[in-house]
C-alpha cells in the first residue's frame, strides 16, 4: 500500500488587480497509519471526493498537499481511437497478467480492509461503526475463495459502500493511474449527486469557481450536466463523471448542460486549464464621508498563489491608508488547505489555534497554530456565504475564534473531512475519510456550516465593540 502526494501546481508570475472602488453598500452578501512493506507517499484530499478548481482534488502539510487529477481521452478519429484503445487494452492485459501471477485476490481484499480498520474515521450519525463489528466482516469476506480480480474489486466497493460513507470509495487500477498523472486537469466545477424526484438522482453543478474554463464558457451554478463527451452521466456518481470531466492541460471537453431546472439544454465546449491564476482582488473604500480607509479583497479560491499575492495586496492597501480590512470569501469552495491554513497564519498572534485535525489514527490529531506574529492588527470583516466551504471556513473560523474578525453574510456551507487515497497491490486503490477538522472554539464544520455574527454589513463601531467583548470574555 502507498499513499499519493504530489507537488503544488506551477508558479506562475503574480498579478494582482485593483479594481474600481464601488460603494461600501456593495459588499452586503447575498451567498494510514498503516504499517506496510509498501512504498509511502503521503496524500491527503481535503473537499472529499468533490473535484473542484483546475487543481481537482486538494488538500495539503502538515496534511500533504496535493493536487489531484484524472484524464478523459481527447477527441480523435474513430481508426486512431480504436487503434490506440487497442493497444491500450493489450497493455492493460499484459499488466493485469504479470501482476496477478504475484498477488492473490484475497491480499488485495485484506489489505483494503485493514487500511479502513486502521484509519477510517466514522462521521456518520446514521450508521455505527466499530473495529468489532469490521472484524466480523472480514471473517466473512475472507470465508471463501475469490476467484477472480473483478471479483475481488466488488467485494471492495461491496465493503467500502457498507461503511455508509460517501467519500470512502474504490479506484480501479486506471482510475488511480489517472490521478497520480499531475499533468491533468479540470474545468472548475464541483458537482454533486442531488435526487431527481423519481428515486433516482442526477449531476448537477454544486459550485463553479469564478472566471474559470467552465465559468467563462457558460456553465452556472446549479446547472444540470446531462453529458461528457457524448457519454450519458445519468447514473454516473460525481465522481465518475468528474473523472470524464478531467483531461490533459490545453484540451477541450464537450458537455451538455440544462441551465436552472427549467432552462434549455446547451452543448458547451470547455477548455481545461491548470496553470494558477492569482485569486486576489483588492482595492481601497473610502466610508464615513472618506475620513476612513478600508482595504477590500476578493479571494476566489485557495490556490498556489493565494498567501503571496493576498500579503502583496495587504501591503499595499496598508501603504494606501487602509485602517481595516474587508475580505471576501463568499463563493470560495476551497482549494489547497495549507494555503488556508497559512492565510489564517497572517491574521493570527503567535501560538493562536488555527484549527484542530482530529483522527482516530494520533497522526491525523493535531493542534495547528500560528507560529509567528501577525501581518496586521486592524479589525477584519469576512464576508461568507452559504458556497463558503472547506479552506474558506478554516480562514473564517480561525479569524473570529481567535477575536480578529466578525463574520458577516450566511451560513457557511459545512465541509470538513479529511480523505487520504491509498495505493493497492494491483495498482487500484481506494479513498478513505481519515479525519476532520474542528474550529479553535471546538466545533464541527463538517455538515454544520457556521453562523454569521451579523447578516447584514455592520458599522465599524459595531466590528470593534464585538471584537473587544470577544478578547475580554477569553482573558476572563
Amino acid at each position: 500500500m502507498r499513499l499519493l502526494h504530489s507537488a503544488l501546481p506551477p508558479q506562475s508570475p503574480p498579478l494582482l488587480t485593483s479594481l474600481p472602488p464601488i460603494k461600501a453598500s456593495l459588499l452586503l452578501p447575498k451567498k494510514s497509519s498503516f504499517n506496510s512493506h509498501h512504498k509511502h507517499l503521503n496524500h491527503v484530499l481535503s473537499n472529499g471526493f468533490s473535484l473542484l478548481l483546475s487543481l481537482g482534488l486538494l488538500v495539503s502539510a502538515p496534511i500533504p498537499t496535493i493536487a489531484l487529477a484524472l484524464e478523459s481521452p481527447s477527441l480523435q478519429s474513430p481508426t486512431s481511437s480504436l487503434e490506440v484503445n487497442c493497444r491500450e487494452d493489450e497493455a492493460e492485459e499484459e499488466d493485469t497478467e504479470v501482476v496477478s501471477k504475484v498477488v492473490s485476490n484475497e491480499s488485495i481484499v485484506e489489505e483494503a480492509w485493514q487500511i479502513v480498520n486502521d484509519s477510517f474515521l466514522n462521521t456518520s450519525t446514521r450508521r455505527s461503526w466499530s473495529p468489532e463489528s469490521w472484524l466480523q466482516k472480514k471473517d466473512d469476506i475472507l470465508s471463501s475463495s475469490i476467484h477472480t480480480r473483478s471479483k475481488a474489486h466488488d467485494i471492495i466497493k461491496r465493503m467500502l459502500a457498507s461503511l455508509g460513507d460517501p467519500y470512502t470509495r474504490f479506484l480501479s487500477p486506471e482510475q488511480f493511474s489517472k490521478m497520480a498523472r499531475y499533468d491533468m486537469t479540470g474545468i472548475g466545477v464541483n458537482l454533486r449527486d442531488v435526487p431527481d424526484g423519481n428515486g433516482g438522482s442526477k449531476l448537477k453543478v454544486l459550485g463553479i469557481l469564478l472566471d474559470g474554463p467552465a465559468h467563462n464558457a457558460g456553465v452556472r451554478q446549479g446547472d444540470e450536466l446531462i453529458s461528457v463527451n457524448g457519454v450519458d452521466v445519468l447514473g454516473k456518481s460525481s465522481f465518475e463523471a468528474s473523472s470524464l470531466l478531467l483531461g490533459p492541460n490545453g484540451t477541450s471537453v464537450n458537455i451538455m448542460v440544462k441551465h436552472g431546472n427549467c432552462g434549455p439544454v446547451q452543448s458547451i465546449d470547455v477548455e481545461r486549464q491548470s496553470i494558477a491564476k492569482t485569486p486576489v482582488f483588492y482595492r481601497l473604500e473610502q466610508i464615513e464621508s472618506g475620513s476612513t480607509s478600508v482595504g477590500y479583497v476578493r479571494l476566489k479560491e485557495f490556490n498556489a498563489l493565494a498567501r503571496k499575492d493576498l500579503v502583496t495586496a495587504i501591503k499595499r492597501l496598508e501603504g494606501m491608508g487602509a485602517s481595516s480590512f474587508v475580505l471576501d470569501l463568499r463563493d470560495n469552495l476551497g482549494g489547497l488547505v495549507q494555503a488556508g491554513i497559512e492565510i489564517a497564519k497572517l491574521f493570527l498572534n503567535e501560538g493562536d489555534t488555527v484549527i484542530y485535525t482530529v483522527g482516530r489514527d494520533p497522526q491525523y490529531s493535531r493542534n495547528i497554530i500560528a507560529e509567528a506574529p501577525p501581518l496586521i492588527t486592524a479589525p477584519v470583516i469576512v464576508l461568507v456565504n452559504k458556497s463558503t466551504a472547506s479552506a474558506s471556513e478554516i480562514v473564517a473560523t480561525a479569524l473570529h475564534d481567535n477575536c480578529r474578525a466578525v463574520l458577516v453574510g450566511d451560513k457557511t456551507y459545512g465541509k470538513g473531512l479529511i480523505q487520504s487515497v491509498f495505493e493497492l497491490p494491483d495498482g487500484s486503490g481506494v479513498v478513505v475519510t481519515i479525519g476532520k477538522y474542528v474550529t479553535p472554539n471546538h466545533m464541527d464544520i463538517n455538515g454544520n456550516g457556521v453562523e454569521p455574527d451579523f447578516r447584514n454589513f455592520p458599522a465599524w463601531s459595531e466590528v470593534n465593540n464585538r471584537l473587544s467583548k470577544c478578547h475580554k470574555q477569553q482573558e476572563g
